[in-house]
């Protein structure tokens, strides 16, 4: 089980790059950066950890074909996998790239990009900056706030964000979007067999153009205007919506 340690006394990027295999990532106080990586002698010895500056980077450079296990849609390819387990300090930058495996962070982060085939994405952290998020085969979820916009792409998975301080922009295949505050900007949310469910904060006045394709539309807040019991000037949020064969709701935060 190779454990890396390097003397970070600033916030890093920390890249993961990984065909399979589950990746955790904290975020802690101090001076020092962790890194374990856990899986049979082979795939360890194939995974490079290495500082560059203020990039740390762990990826693994071996054969493609070497043991992994892959699940995509239900089949597993092979029967062994990586694990990664990061800590980092606060406020970091996060890059993920993987084919197979699901990813957990915690802590505080500055942004994350964010790629997989086949794996959930879960956040509890919060991210005081840009979210950028594809799957295929994974449900995402921010669990905390989200501080500027969110981009996610996901085919047969969920998104839920329960609040982003900027603009959105969503687009699901065979999934649900779910945003449970999002206060100004554009929200721009697409959905194909999918429901899409926005909660807007009090004080924002909306602009709103949505459809549904064999699906029902429906607002719990008053459109064109600024939502009630709020007096002078407010936010704007401009939101534009598609869904084919499921519904599209507006509601209050």
């Amino acid at each position: 089980m190779p454990e890396h340690r390097f003397h970070t006394p600033e916030p890093i990027e920390l890249e993961v790059k990984i065909p399979a295999g589950d990746i955790v990532i904290e975020t802690v106080d101090g001076e020092e950066s962790t890194v374990v990586v856990e899986g049979s002698e082979k795939l360890a010895e194939n995974t490079f950890v290495e500082l560059r500056g203020n990039r740390l980077v762990v990826e693994f450079r071996g054969p493609k074909s070497l043991g992994f296990s892959i699940e995509i849609g239900g089949w597993r390819i092979g029967n062994e996998k990586l694990n990664v387990h990061a800590r980092i300090p606060h406020f970091s930058r996060l890059i993920v790239n993987t084919v197979s495996g699901d990813t957990n962070v915690t802590g505080r982060i500055a942004s994350i990009d964010a790629k997989t085939m086949s794996g959930d994405l879960a956040v509890f952290a919060e991210v005081d900056g840009d979210a950028a998020v594809k799957t295929v085969s994974g449900d995402v979820r921010f669990q905390a706030s989200i501080g500027r916009d969110l981009q996610a792409q996901t085919v047969s998975g969920d998104v839920y964000a329960a609040r982003v301080g900027g603009s959105v922009t969503t687009k699901s295949v065979s999934g649900d979007v779910r945003i449970e505050s999002v206060r100004e900007g554009r929200a721009t949310l697409q959905s194909v067999s999918g429901d899409i469910f926005v909660a807007v904060e009090r004080g924002t006045s909306l602009d709103v153009d949505a459809n549904s394709v064999s699906g029902d539309l429906d607002s719990e807040v008053a459109l064109g205007g600024e939502l009630e019991g709020i007096e002078g000037d407010g936010p704007t949020l401009v939101v534009r919506g598609k869904t084919v064969s499921g519904d599209f709701r507006i509601g209050r935060a």
